[in-house]
């Protein structure tokens, strides 16, 4: 018997022993799927599977190296270094690197993150003199990504009549003629964007059946790490190297299914039992994070999804508080509260920053939290900010790295050749770029013989152009006589970045070289790390090094500062899957907001809805308090607001209502930094206090007033912000707002239903 077997409980073991046919695990929110994943891997491992067989496909390559860890502790690291696991994006990258040449590319192919790609679109729609307000690049590359995750072509996509027509009437009717610029664009500078690993991942096993046979030989058992989060590309790539012996094991949750916007289709998991009639079905039930509360909670809401697979989510932990709802007048009483509410819960508990989450549907939220915590000097990290290897001297020093391994790489190329200034100006480059198109030749090729290809720029320019060239070319052949970090520090000094930065005695230069020694840091670290990757040679090397950086995830660029992780986290519900918190605070749960007002209209959009609202409830292990405003300014406007309906969905036995929130003078919190976070509500609460000659009044003469009863030029006083004159009235009924601007508080906008005002002249 194996003995770490005998730390799971009987679900998670049966699903670790069966290890023959199709297997479908699904495991509950905080049920032990990673912990069952591991050690099915390394019973595998020790039943005698040679590692070289498993193949194990997860979403971030932070959860594939813990993964990878922890079996090396359980059955040896020699065995675990031999695993084929990481994400789609790093497996098939690395497949398609060793195949290639079938395809067209070089092995060395540049692989484009977002940024890339969105800049290379935006250069096309300047080229092709299209509106970028009507081609919006995010629009635009949302638009191909769904395209390649369905596996349409550009080809395919320009000659589908139905894509076509949705295209003209959202008068977008360049779509088709951007999307196959794009590919010609990617394919002439030897290049894939994270969509193009899965499609041509899948053209690759579909015309060359050897290969297909090939992997299929090689892989004979496969897991995969949060299935229902697949779209159909993913989906066909396991189905197809499953085939031969199907020893396929998903492991999923149905109920966490939240990535729809990014492709995800939930019906791969929902559809399992179909694809695979012998299945075996393992459900792991039992919840080792949350409370009971927190627990039943989030099953009676989940509960009142139609698409599903019933499961019954339980726990022995503690009973727990109960679900605290909070309700306030606006968004900033809302930051505030929860600000305070921190403040408190940390002083009186002692407890630490880093206990404490803030999730909030959409980043825009984050602004009132932010305020609030700000004036309360409590420490917090938003997640989903500008990565690290986002940052422009960062993307400078690996644009250098892409075009020393890659000389094809055009979006390389146009980043650094002037950089360090080289005094190669943009007319010059616009012509290199005209003169290259013209000759079909890549960049590098006309910057190294501008006589050959007729470029017409000065002799002076010509001569840079092919010193850059040799400089590049000269680096490149030293790739395999240095590791990673000491070839980093060869071409941060020869391309002359580092001098470039210690010659500006700048604050922001001096911040620019800091992140510059930390990348230097990074390669060092990473040089030094033993090999992990089948066929690797010892020398860690920097195209080693760019394969990793170029497929890192969202969560694996999203890095903090360890000397510094006693912060409160600021975070999406997105971002915030696969996380726990002791103290969750799910913030502005209104209807149109969360439910978001754009997944209204259908069943499925409301019930993906509805796992995001699963999702985050079960991110709490002990507390979970949810807040709604009121009132909120949306796009500009002045919205009332009324709780979500997945509020009311909570089984009324497991959370608590807290009174309307009535402001308090604590803490630092002043009568004007009150009065400036109302950014114009006008309730019905009062504010006590000893009113003075320039202090809102609590005459009982204030009343609700008609639209009609006001104009343009009236003199007014309000309950808290005093006197003031009408500027402007709009609307009728409910919805009438007027414009008023106070002498003491600037121009507000209020809304007369709830305003209480004083007609004066």
């Amino acid at each position: 018997m194996i003995d770490f077997l005998q730390e799971l409980n009987v679900p998670q073991r049966q699903a670790v022993e069966n290890t023959e046919g199709p297997v479908m695990v699904i495991a509950g929110a905080g049920s032990g799927k990673t912990r069952v994943l591991t050690y099915r891997i390394a019973y595998l491992l020790s039943k005698g599977v040679d590692p070289f067989h498993i193949l194990s496909l997860t979403f971030t390559n932070k959860a594939a190296r813990e993964m990878k860890e922890r079996i090396a502790q359980l059955v040896g690291a020699s065995k675990a270094k031999s695993l084929w696991m990481g994400t789609f994006h790093s497996i098939f990258a690395k497949i398609l690197r060793i195949e290639a040449d079938k395809l067209g590319f070089p092995s060395n192919f540049t692989i484009y993150d977002t940024d890339d790609s969105k800049r290379l679109i935006k250069t096309i729609i300047k080229e092709q003199q299209l509106d970028d307000k009507t081609y919006n690049v995010s629009y635009v590359l949302g638009r191909i990504s769904n395209a390649k995750n369905n596996l349409i072509s550009a080809i395919d996509y320009n000659e589908d009549a139905e894509v076509q027509s949705y295209d003209i009437q959202n008068r977008k009717p360049k779509l088709g003629l951007i999307y196959s610029l794009y590919q010609q664009r990617l394919r002439k500078a030897s290049a894939m964007d994270f969509d193009d690993l899965l499609f041509n991942t899948n053209v690759l096993l579909r015309d060359f059946p050897d290969v297909l046979y090939k992997y299929q030989l090689k892989f004979r058992y496969i897991l995969v790490d949060e299935y229902q989060d697949t779209n159909f590309s993913q989906y066909l790539i396991v189905r197809k190297l499953a085939a031969n012996n199907e020893n396929l094991c998903v492991v999923g949750d149905d109920a966490q299914s939240i990535y729809a916007f990014r492709g995800a289709n939930i019906q791969n998991i929902l559809n399992f039992k179909k694809d695979y009639p012998d299945n075996r079905v393992f459900k792991l039930e039992q919840n080792y994070r949350s409370t009971q509360n927190i627990v039943n909670a989030a099953n009676s809401v989940i509960l009142n999804n139609k698409d599903q697979i019933k499961k019954k989510v339980w726990t022995s932990n503690d009973q727990g508080e109960k679900i605290n709802i909070v309700k306030t007048a606006s968004e900033n009483e809302e930051g505030m509260w929860v600000a305070n509410n921190i403040f408190e819960t940390k002083m009186n508990r002692q407890l630490a920053n880093k206990d404490f989450a803030i999730l909030y549907r959409t980043n825009a939220q984050s602004r009132s939290m932010e305020e609030a915590l700000r004036k309360l000097n409590i420490p917090y990290r938003i997640y989903g900010g500008v990565s690290f290897y986002q940052r422009k001297e960062v993307k400078d020093l690996l644009a250098y790295f892409r075009i020393i391994l890659n000389h094809n790489d055009e979006d390389a190329f146009l980043r650094v050749v002037n950089f360090p200034t080289r005094g190669i100006g943009k007319t010059s480059l616009d012509k290199l770029v005209v003169t290259a198109n013209e000759k079909q030749q890549p960049l590098m090729a006309v910057a190294s013989s501008p006589d050959t290809y007729q470029l017409e720029v000065g002799g002076a320019v010509k001569k840079r152009l092919q010193e850059f060239a040799m400089l590049i070319k000269s680096l490149s052949t030293q790739i395999n006589s240095y590791n990673a970090f000491e070839m980093g520090k060869k071409v941060a000094a020869e391309s002359g970045i580092l001098r470039h930065y210690h010659q500006d005695d700048s604050p922001e230069s001096a911040n620019r070289k800091e992140n510059i020694e930390e990348m230097l840091n990074g390669l060092k670290d990473f040089s030094e790390m033993p090999s992990d990757v089948e066929g690797e040679s010892t020398m860690r090397t920097l195209d080693i090094f760019m394969q990793d950086i170029a497929l890192m995830t969202d969560a694996d660029l999203d890095k903090e500062d360890p000397a510094d992780t006693d912060k409160v986290s600021l975070m999406t519900i997105h971002s915030a899957k696969g996380l726990e918190f002791p103290y969750i605070y799910l913030v502005g749960v209104e209807e149109n907001l969360f439910p978001s007002q754009m997944t209204l209209s259908s069943r499925a959009d409301l019930e993906e809805e509805r796992r995001l609202f699963y999702v985050a409830v079960t991110r709490a292990m002990t507390h979970l308090t949810i807040s709604y405003a009121e009132t909120r300014f949306r796009y500009g406007q002045f919205t009332i607001c009324e709780p979500s309906r997945f509020i009311d969905e909570l089984a009324p036995e497991f959370v608590v209502n807290t009174a309307t929130h009535q402001p308090r003078k604590k803490q630092g919190w002043t009568r004007e930094s009150f009065a400036e976070s109302r950014q114009g509500f006008a309730g019905t609460q009062q504010e006590q206090s000893n009113a003075s000659p320039n202090e809102p009044s609590q005459d009982s003469m204030f009343v609700s007033v008609a639209a009609e009863e006001l104009s343009s030029g009236l003199m007014v006083q309000h309950q808290r912000f005093g006197m003031g004159k009408v500027e402007a009235v709009e609307g009728t009924g409910e919805n009438a707002k007027a414009t008023v601007v106070f002498n003491n508080f600037g121009k507000k906008q209020l809304l007369l239903k709830f305003a209480k005002l004083k007609i004066l002249s």
